[in-house]
């Protein structure tokens, strides 16, 4: 599995290297991709948890909802939702996490330090 690249885009958003879109109808639809991206995703046992996720996950909902007003006007409403599930920071002794499992665990920590570092940046401006 190939980890997918972060980068900054023209327009300052964040892009997602190798990251697909797909357009749904429906609620069922909407949990049918959520089912499938959780099932891509990596998970391994440790002495904490049997199915510990080593990899974050973000689900990215947009709706858009067109209505016509009274004047017979299209008035289109659009609305974003992202849901952030990240891997679990565990502490290296009681997980029993060696080799592979234990560099998973040093990078999704550093990948949390930082992620924290950036939130507490943001709340201080």
């Amino acid at each position: 599995r190939t980890p997918l690249k972060l980068r900054e885009g023209t327009n300052k958003e964040v892009v997602v290297k190798g990251l697909r879109n797909k357009s749904i109808l429906n609620a069922a639809e909407a949990m049918n991709v959520l089912s499938t991206g959780t099932m891509n995703r990596t998970t391994a046992s440790t002495l904490m948890n049997r199915t510990s996720s080593r990899s974050h996950a973000v689900f990215m909902l947009n709706l858009r909802q067109t209505t016509r007003s009274a004047e017979g006007v299209d008035v289109t409403s659009t609305s974003r939702f992202t849901f952030v599930d990240l891997a679990g920071s565990e502490r290296m002794k009681k997980t029993g996490a060696e080799g592979e499992r234990a560099k998973e665990g040093i990078k999704i920590n550093e990948g949390l330090l930082a992620l924290g570092n950036v939130i507490n940046a943001l709340a201080g401006e």
